[in-house]
């Protein structure tokens, strides 16, 4: 019997990117002839189901292709100086490819942002797909990009687990009728969710 495909949302999971994530959305909001707004406030909205990120961060019904070159001109200029991942996830990941996991990424990043990110991180490799905002038709909370992977890496929904850190993914995760844990080491706080990386290792290699 093959081990599960383990699926991990990118942002507020792998990789802490709370500073870049404010900072390029900041970057777009001064392109457009917006006022920064603050961090906090930022990270708080990013993981929010509920609202249109386009309306609340950029003031319009649907992002455009000048949000998505912005915000990646942003990324690649300053990943290399904002970007790391959590303490023990590159250990995990190793842990998880030795005992016979196919892995993979869902993020509502851009893919050229992801690339990047996961690349000078030196985690890209660990991964057998990596399916992103602009590869689908509709990011989490709608369940595509899971779908895509499942399709892609041949696996059925109970053959899978996704690990994310928000609403947005545990919502695409019901919606793709895949397991799901929550963590609470991203932007989001949680009452019931596993605490630090070490425990989900211990969870994760029990599976």
């Amino acid at each position: 019997m093959r081990q599960p495909l383990i699926i991990f949302d990118m942002d507020g999971t792998l990789v802490n990117s709370s500073i870049t994530i404010a900072n390029a959305i900041n970057h777009v909001r001064k392109n457009l002839g917006f006022e920064p707004m603050e961090q906090a406030h930022i990270l708080r909205l990013v993981n929010d189901h509920s609202i249109n990120a386009a309306q609340t961060f950029y003031h319009t019904k649907a992002f455009e292709a000048d949000h998505e070159r912005w915000f990646s001109e942003y990324y690649s200029k300053n990943h290399a100086d904002e970007l790391a991942l959590y303490e023990g996830i590159e250990p995990l990941l190793c842990a998880l490819k030795e005992k016979g996991h196919t892995l993979a990424v869902a993020t509502n990043a851009y893919r050229i942002s992801t690339m990047e990110s996961l690349t000078h991180l030196g985690i890209h490799d660990f991964f057998d797909g990596i399916v992103c905002y602009d590869d689908v038709p509709q990011g989490k909370p709608h369940p595509d990009m899971l779908h895509k992977l499942l399709s892609e890496l041949k696996y059925e929904s109970h053959e899978a687990l996704f690990i994310g850190d928000g609403p947005r993914d545990a919502l695409a995760s019901q919606r793709a009728d895949i397991d799901y844990i929550m963590v609470d080491w991203g932007f989001t706080e949680h009452t019931d969710a596993v605490q630090s990386v070490g425990d989900l290792q211990r969870i994760l290699l029990d599976v």
